[in-house]
């Protein structure tokens, strides 16, 4: 029931959870089109760790997300287009210990550059869905995890633990991959690096009396969407780049020599040499934005293991992964302070693994909440399959139920 067929040039394209179409350039929410893309350029100044900008990254103040919005018109209440983050206000206290968070200020562009980082699983990495069996593999190494399925009954032994786990998230992953993939080869949706270049390259769409103005231009916003005027430093020796349109964001890689001691930093360039905040190699992915796989497969993972540890939060009351100042970026130097990543529950990792993809400038909001809200389903539904096998509920053989 939860399958859609499409046809076009004679092939049928099989969608599960179809989200429906995402906003167009062309369409009726042409102008949720174009915010969308545009905070990707707006959160791409928040990587200088040197602006000043400072965030509490603990579960003090990050996470506990009760809702998404169901419509894109809602998006720009629900994401903080100036600032960057979402609508999570956090926890008042840890439920393992009965004690407040505590506070872990760093820089916003270091936690920013982490996040997008940490989140990458580009090539060379355990990927996407890989990445949650290492989270898994966490969770089953901390010593305050109760083995014991959904939450209840006696502690299971660590290999029956460990075969039920692998089962339930590798059946999780799989759903999510094919109806992710689905979703993106039907709506062919384009990624930032080309919509943005592309309404920059028609002029501004904030006012019709300006200068450079298009319809299907990016709308400005001081401070970091602006045109180039005359006496601009980017207005070129001849003044052939004035009216361009600017933005204040990451440099990218062309200012980047060394990897280990450079930062390419934030500061104005012509929005047509805008890169996203990853290695000059791997610039985009090679297939469309919408949905966002990243948010696909981290929401379904995060149902997995909320509904096989029975707790939502991860063992202790939250996450630890340690990242090591001047040590853990790749794609330039820094952080330039030691942080932990520190998350409470499941679905808490998985909505920051979602903006890291904003921030990184591979995903605009469109492509986001639909993935979440997909992997919802995807992660609760793979579970349930998982379980019946367990209980003896179900004897249908997992080829028949892929092919289903």
């Amino acid at each position: 029931e939860d399958r859609t067929v499409y046809r076009r040039d004679d092939f049928d394209y099989w969608l599960y959870h179809d989200p429906g179409a995402p906003p167009t350039l062309d369409g009726s929410l042409a102008d949720n089109y174009r915010w969308a893309h545009a905070l990707v350029a707006i959160w791409s100044s928040h990587l200088d760790p040197t602006d000043g900008v400072t965030m509490d990254i603990s579960p003090a103040s990050l996470g506990n997300i009760e809702e998404y919005p169901g419509r894109f018109e809602d998006y720009p209440t629900f994401y903080d287009t100036a600032d960057g983050g979402d609508p999570g206000t956090g926890y008042e206290f840890n439920p393992a210990t009965g004690e407040p968070y505590a506070p872990q200020v760093v820089p916003r562009g270091d936690y920013t550059r982490v996040l997008a980082e940490f989140w990458a699983d580009g090539p060379d990495s355990e990927t996407p869905p890989g990445h949650w069996f290492v989270i898994l593999n966490e969770v089953d190494d901390h010593p305050l995890l109760s083995r014991r399925f959904e939450g209840t009954g006696e502690e299971l032994g660590a290999l029956e633990w460990d075969a039920k786990a692998y089962f339930a998230l590798g059946g999780a992953m799989h759903d999510a991959a094919v109806a992710a993939w689905g979703v993106k080869g039907w709506y062919d949706y384009i990624r930032p690096i080309s919509s943005l270049r592309a309404m920059a390259d028609r002029g501004q769409s904030s006012d019709a009396d300006g200068d450079s103005y298009h319809a299907d231009g990016i709308p400005l916003e001081e401070g970091v969407i602006e045109l180039v005027t005359a006496g601009d430093e980017l207005a070129g020796e001849d003044g052939e780049h004035v009216g361009k349109i600017k933005f204040h964001a990451w440099r990218g890689p062309d200012f980047i020599e060394d990897e280990e001691t450079d930062t390419a930093g934030v500061g104005w360039i012509l929005a047509e040499n805008w890169w996203p905040y990853q290695r000059p190699t791997f610039v985009t992915p090679p297939f469309a934005g919408y949905v966002s796989g990243h948010s696909t497969y981290s929401r379904a993972a995060a149902e997995v293991l909320t509904a096989l540890t029975g707790d939502a939060y991860f063992p202790g009351g939250m996450s630890g992964f340690e990242i090591e100042a001047n040590e853990f970026l790749v794609f330039e130097d820094g952080p330039s302070v030691d942080m932990t990543l520190q998350w409470a529950t499941y679905r808490d990792a998985s909505d920051q693994c979602s903006l890291s993809r904003i921030w990184g400038g591979i995903h605009p909001p469109i492509d986001d909440v639909p993935g979440r809200l997909m992997g919802i389903d995807i992660g609760r539904d793979a579970f349930e399959l998982a379980a019946e096998y367990f209980r003896g509920e179900t004897t249908e053989s997992v080829v028949q139920t892929v092919g289903r």
